[in-house]
């Protein structure tokens, strides 16, 4: 769960640090006060995107930090030692966001930098934060097939996956047939000059690295004469009188005296014999050169013919050998696949079919176990709806193959394959007893649209194991007792997992565990969000506030001690 969040310079918030419990939370206060901008900071937290237009007026950074205890065994610790990150299962996973006001961002988990994609793949696994935007995921129909394949993932997923590989697979040989069936006569045409640039490139018998070798040893070939002046001078003064000769008897005459004054003579003593051998393993090195050094006239003029061939095909074709052969592999193969066009063609035409016999295989296995999924997901909504005063409902997850005039011809069907399948899915709801199924954006009014997803994340928390979901305003449009159905499924939520709600409703405040108040208060001529956690005098207050509006009576106290009572009774019997 989520223990604690930090949050410095992020729009009107100068600095929060709050404390959180397990269980039902909702955060309060006046309209406007800077409820969304906690969510905002826990959405960044997990992965979402953040801009310079979110730092605090005046400030260079905003800071987020929050901090998670988690059991040993949720997956995210899998997922942090495959990012390499150093996690112990029995500490605190603490992740640290900041934004700077150049809009460059940076993030750490436990003080190690992760990217951005890393922080998302993480955020997504500690927390599920639904937005009002979301209602509108709701009325897309594109959107549903994803919801089901969410819903049904742990026996969807193998075979999506297995899918997606035939399908990948399929889409590169379809591709590979298109580009050689519609080879231009142009490219044809080439085929005369392939020919050549083939032949002229394979006379040559070019080598990796050929034209280097040949540069060094044209410039060796070049200076022998010199070379071997300077080499041959430079043995003679090592192996003659002033050199070795010399080091020679300096060696005797130090010997000589060396037991008059070993500690000191000796180590010089020793020094230059070393120097010695060195001196006489170069002169015997510069003897061996020496005898080898050639006068070639005849391969001289050979390598410069060489070079002169290679100067011309690298104006042709290449920087140097290695381009050069690159390009021959290239022409050599579009050389090949246009002299066996058709052949090819047949070729890849068979294997297109062949792939796409398999791909629809499995494009209908997956289908089969959606229609098997969308089923149960679609009792489940309505048993959810139930508990939501939404009981007369009945829903319906309706799926068709994705039928199109341009798709492939399947079982008499033109059918067209996509990533995601060969199927589309729609949500289709009545809302009462004799109307018949419609789209949820014909006819879903935002109340339902609020009950459905949280009839779907409640479904959904079942099965992802996300310890802290979010909700904003989910209670928006509805009211009396389908307000209450929606606090008690939060708190029936909070038994699995942290819920946070942020609500203007008293009937979903008073069934909250923790209650904290944000509000906005002027410091010093600036304006600043603060978050409190309310005690049971607080409450009291807020909720009053809550039923009455700004002016708080006595009757609205007591109301709302009213209500907190009677929401005791009603978690306890839940």
């Amino acid at each position: 769960m989520l223990v604690h969040l930090s949050i410095r310079n992020l729009a009107v918030v100068e600095a929060v640090d709050v404390k959180f419990h397990s269980g039902f939370h909702v955060l309060t206060g006046e309209t406007g006060a800077g409820k969304s901008i906690i969510i905002d900071a826990l959405g960044l937290i997990a992965g979402g995107r953040g801009s310079a237009d979110l730092i605090r007026y005046g400030c260079e950074r905003a800071e987020m930090e929050a901090s998670f205890d988690l059991p040993a065994a949720h997956s995210v610790w899998t997922t942090l030692a495959d990012f390499g990150i150093s996690a112990a299962t029995d500490e605190l996973l603490i992740i640290r966001r900041e934004i700077s006001a150049q809009g460059k961002s940076t993030a750490r988990i436990n003080g190690q930098l992760v990217n951005l994609s890393m922080l998302r793949e993480v955020g997504e696994q500690l927390i599920n934060l639904h937005g009002q935007h979301e209602h509108g995921t709701l009325l897309k129909p594109e959107k549903h097939l994803e919801l089901l394949d969410a819903y049904g993932a742990d026996t969807i997923r193998p075979i999506k996956a297995k899918y997606q590989d035939t399908y990948s697979a399929y889409i590169q040989v379809d591709r590979e047939y298109h580009e050689l069936r519609n080879t231009s006569q142009q490219a044809l045409q080439m085929l005369d000059l392939y020919r050549f640039q083939i032949e002229e490139i394979a006379a040559a018998g070019l080598k990796p690295g050929e034209d280097e070798l040949l540069l060094e040893e044209k410039n060796k070939l070049s200076h022998s004469e010199k070379m071997m002046d300077s080499v041959s001078q430079a043995y003679d003064l090592l192996y003659g009188q002033q050199g070795l000769e010399a080091v020679a008897k300096a060696i005797a005459k130090l010997s000589d005296v060396t037991g008059f004054d070993p500690r000191r003579i000796e180590p010089m003593l020793e020094q230059l014999k070393n120097a010695y051998y060195q001196l006489e393993d170069v002169s015997f090195g510069l003897r061996t050169y020496r005898d080898n050094i050639e006068f070639n006239p005849e391969r001289l003029e050979e390598v410069e013919e060489r070079l002169d061939l290679l100067s011309t095909l690298k104006r042709k074709y290449g920087d140097n050998s290695e381009d050069i052969l690159t390009y021959y592999d290239k022409i050599l193969r579009e050389t090949e696949t246009l002299e066996n066009k058709d052949e090819l063609l047949d070729k890849l035409e068979a294997q297109r079919e062949q792939m796409l016999e398999q791909l629809f295989q499995v494009a209908e296995k997956l289908s089969a176990e959606r229609r098997k999924r969308a089923d149960e997901l679609a009792v489940q909504i309505e048993n959810e709806l139930k508990e939501l005063q939404m009981g007369r409902t009945s829903f319906e997850v309706r799926l068709a193959w994705n039928e199109d005039a341009q798709g492939v011809e399947w079982h008499g069907r033109k059918i067209r394959p996509g990533k995601q399948g060969i199927d589309n899915a729609e949500f289709l709801i009545s809302a009462n007893p004799g109307e018949p199924l419609r789209p949820l954006s014909k006819i879903a009014s935002g109340g339902e649209l609020s009950r459905i997803m949280l009839a779907l994340k409640s479904i959904f928390a079942r099965h992802d194991h996300v310890p802290v979901l979010i909700f904003d305003e989910v209670d928006t449009g509805v009211s009396g007792r389908a307000a209450q159905s929606i606090a008690e499924k939060l708190f029936r939520l909070s038994r699995t997992c942290q819920v946070f709600s942020i609500t203007h409703l008293p009937q979903v405040a008073c069934m909250a565990e923790r209650q904290y108040l944000i509000e906005k208060i002027v410091a010093d001529g600036r304006t600043m969000t603060q978050i409190e956690e309310l005690n049971e005098d607080g409450r009291v207050n807020e909720l009053a506030r809550m039923l009455g509006g700004v002016e708080i009576t006595e009757k609205t106290q007591h109301h709302a001690q009213e209500m907190l009572k009677l929401a005791v009774a009603q978690k306890d019997s839940i």
